[in-house]
């Protein structure tokens, strides 16, 4: 496996995390509200979802983009690589989701301590944060904030 496919199945793996845990989040609460009401809803649950939503997500999206990298030309997948390395937007994507994975993980066991078991608040409070990053990240691309003018 040469390096360019490496880097390319990383990306993807990252991608995956932050998407399904934005979305999982919001799939699982609207399904258990909607199958068992929102009495059985707890923020345990939620947590317990993101997470593992969002390691099937990486594994998911990961497999699919070796799959994919692997069998193409040598040639593409260096172009590819080079237009990713290249990609600003995607490197703050990245950059916002691992600050809000951080804080995620060390914010929300500290707000939410007796409401759920310490793996569920450290590892759904890091893909709620990486999820948050990244939505951070996508409200500023789309409101046109930059954050790199200089005045």
């Amino acid at each position: 496996m040469t390096t360019d496919v490496e880097h390319l199945t990383r990306q993807a793996l990252f991608t995956g995390y932050q998407y399904f845990s934005l979305f999982t989040p919001l799939a699982y609460a609207a399904f258990i509200v909607r199958k068992r009401g929102s009495s059985t809803l707890t923020i345990n649950n939620v947590l317990r979802a993101t997470w593992i939503g969002g390691i099937a997500g990486s594994a998911c999206v990961g497999g699919l983009a070796y799959l994919r990298y692997a069998n193409a030309s040598d040639e593409s997948v260096k172009a590819k690589r080079m237009v990713n390395a290249y990609d600003i937007s995607r490197i703050r994507a990245n950059d916002w989701a691992t600050i809000g994975a951080v804080l995620g993980a060390v914010l929300l066991p500290a707000i939410l301590w007796k409401r759920a078991h310490i793996v569920n608040l450290t590892l759904g409070g890091a893909s709620i944060g990486s999820a948050m990053g990244l939505a951070t990240h996508q409200c500023r691309l789309h409101l046109g904030i930059s954050g790199t003018s200089r005045t």
